[in-house]
């Protein structure tokens, strides 16, 4: 970061001692680039940095373009230490790939891998050039060709996301009915497990009339069939007042929901890594999440919530019931989950542990 008195440019970085170039190449904002973002915000206390890319950073001046990198990197740092280029992404890995092997740029590559797939001919082919790969979570490294060099969860903005006073009373000031609200909150589609929630819902929420339920998200042309099928089901089932599709809602409003809802539903197939439900926790909701993304790493099966297997209908809706059957200790779970998040789990951590790492290796 540059010094008060240096008015030098982002071109002009001959004299700067730039430890740390962090891929951004996506211009379609995502939770990679949310992530990104809010990691480099922190990590730029710690280490001297440039993001490769403008796409949604705030400050130009913390930016850099691929061919001042290449100019750059033609040499170490000042102290012979190679920079550290880190990417989330595949064609970050390309770019990563194209510095040091075409371009000879002084640089070690870094890829953070979130993916659970089996990975392609051509990704094997660029993480076999990374230096070094840090995994989003246990599951994911189960998908390396290798064993990762490190594990680092994504950290939470504890002070984003807060437990409500009064959850009822924030519940109740929502406006969308009962005296306790349970969501599910993403892209209202399948593969979110969106009909799970719903399912469940429609067979359970009879037996708790004070529980409402939402579900939060934009709903996309290619998915409005799904939905109206759901939609469909919850008017047979006269829930239609109590199970709520609110669409989708502003990114500011996010925050407040989780604070409000007293049971967060994340029911995906798959994950990278799934922010949600450390954010639901974080905000002092109980959480019912399936074994993607970090889920399993993050969520302690009867102290913060449960962890049900994909596509588990009847796993879903026994769970919410137990959940659901007793808001007493529901409300400890919400606490207990806070203070998890709060102990382990936030984004601070989350950069001090990639600096460390990163100089690590150089």
């Amino acid at each position: 970061m540059s010094h008060p008195n240096n008015k030098m440019s982002p071109c002009n970085l001959d004299n700067q001692e730039i430890e740390l170039i962090v891929g951004n190449s996506s211009a379609n904002f995502s939770g990679v680039t949310s992530t990104m973002l809010q990691v480099t915000s922190i990590q730029k206390r710690m280490i001297n940095l440039r993001i490769m890319g403008r796409h949604f950073v705030p400050d130009p001046s913390m930016t850099i373009t691929f061919w001042e990198v290449v100019k750059m990197c033609r040499r170490p740092l000042s102290n012979g230490k190679w920079r550290i280029f880190h990417a989330r992404r595949v064609d970050e890995m390309i770019q990563g790939v194209l510095l040091k092997y075409i371009f000879r740029a002084k640089i070690k590559l870094v890829f953070s891998s979130a993916a659970q797939r089996e990975r392609s001919a051509s990704t094997v082919w660029l993480s076999n050039r990374m230096d070094a790969i840090i995994a989003m979570s246990n599951r994911s490294a189960q998908y390396l060709n290798k064993p990762p060099a490190k594990i680092n969860l994504h950290g939470v903005q504890i002070d984003n996301y807060t437990p409500a006073e009064n959850k009822q009373k924030a519940w109740q000031s929502l406006g969308y009915g009962g005296k306790y609200g349970i969501g599910i909150l993403g892209r209202v589609r399948e593969q979110k497990g969106v009909h799970l929630f719903v399912e469940a819902c429609i067979k359970i929420l009879p037996k708790y009339p004070d529980v409402n339920a939402v579900v939060v998200g934009a709903i996309s042309p290619s998915n409005q069939a799904f939905v109206n099928q759901l939609k469909e089901k919850v008017s047979e089932a006269g829930l239609t007042d109590r199970i709520i599709f609110t669409g989708e809602l502003p990114f500011e409003q996010i925050p407040s929901i989780f604070s409000a809802l007293s049971l967060v539903s994340a029911l995906s197939y798959n994950e990278g890594f799934g922010l949600t439900v450390p954010e639901a926790m974080s905000a002092g909701a109980a959480v019912l999440a399936t074994q993607a993304g970090a889920w399993e790493d993050i969520v302690r099966p009867g102290i913060d919530g449960y962890i049900v297997p994909t596509r588990d209908q009847q796993a879903v809706t026994e769970k919410m019931d137990l959940l659901l059957s007793d808001m007493d200790k529901l409300a400890e779970m919400g606490k207990a989950g806070r203070e998890h998040i709060v102990k382990n789990f936030k984004v601070e951590d989350e950069a001090r542990n990639l600096v460390e790492f990163f100089r690590s290796l150089q």
